[in-house]
């Protein structure tokens, strides 16, 4: 079910409020499971969803005919377009109130709150913000809310390709591990987030129309690799999540994510097939 709620904004370009309503089932966490290769039946106890799988209650829902040109449907609430026909993820942050019971009923509240017109490489360009909380019955404050930046711009040129930086930088980290994410998990987590941006799923679209040498890995399953990274093999359980997306992934090329203790908590990386940065997130415990 989905609830607009509040006053027209004065800009007519950003959205009213959209209340959602979901529920955290086992057998979505069975599915995000799978796809980690991981055995649900030990995450089920002690019911609670693991920080960082909450993605899977953020599930677009835009209807195909309101779907951007390159697919994008954004997630609760539709994407506008503003003449901008490519997208980026620029960065988010997370904030972890309150876990979220197995089982338990969500009201998901999300709004496109800012548009701020920006040059770039590219030329103009524009920086769209979308807020999310998540609140579960019975807890009077929200449980998760996430603040996503995504970079909307103008058309690629036929002479023009996705620049990528020269040359590769040794790893320097305290703990680190190596990941392929692979066509089918690129797939598994689109279906799970219901996103069709076509970077992630029509390789010449990628290639022919964006200029990515491949397809791209979701910027969301970037953070996902990046937190589960923290919650299964570091042990760390989040509070806060910042992270900027600095350069794009692509399928079948090794990932390298790296790990460092701060003083607030730690900062995690996730690099290239060079070695270079392409996510770069500082976690509050």
């Amino acid at each position: 079910m989905t609830i607009e709620v509040g006053a027209p904004p004065e800009d007519p370009q950003l959205s009213r409020r959209l209340i959602r309503e979901e529920t955290c089932t086992a057998s979505a966490v069975h599915r995000v499971a799978a796809m980690l290769d991981l055995d649900a039946t030990a995450l089920l106890h002690p019911m609670h969803l693991p920080r960082g799988w909450h993605f899977v209650l953020m599930a677009a829902d835009t209807r195909r005919s309101a779907l951007r040109s390159d697919g994008f449907p954004g997630l609760g609430i539709p994407m506008p377009d503003l003449g901008f026909p490519r997208l980026m993820l620029a960065g988010r942050t997370v904030k972890f109130h309150h876990d979220i019971p197995i089982g338990s009923k969500v009201s998901r509240s999300s709004a496109l709150t800012k548009i701020v017109a920006k040059n770039g490489a590219s030329g103009e360009m524009r920086m769209v913000t979308l807020e999310h909380d998540l609140a579960v019955e019975d807890l009077a404050s929200p449980a998760i809310v996430e603040t996503q930046t995504y970079f909307l711009l103008p058309a690629r040129t036929e002479s023009a390709a996705v620049v990528q930086p020269a040359g590769s930088v040794p790893v320097r980290a305290g703990r680190t591990k190596t990941v392929v994410p692979d066509d089918t998990l690129l797939f598994q987590y689109s279906a799970l987030c219901f996103n069709t941006h076509r970077i992630h799923l029509d390789r010449a679209h990628a290639r022919d129309i964006e200029g990515f040498p491949d397809l791209v890995v979701n910027g969301g399953l970037a953070t996902l690799l990046l937190t589960e990274f923290l919650r299964d093999d570091l042990g760390v359980r989040p509070s806060a999540l910042k992270s900027r997306h600095i350069l794009p992934l692509y399928s079948n090329r090794p990932v390298t994510l790296a790990a460092d203790k701060t003083e607030t908590g730690w900062r995690v990386q996730a690099l290239d097939d060079m070695n270079r940065l392409a996510v770069d997130m500082e976690v509050e415990i």
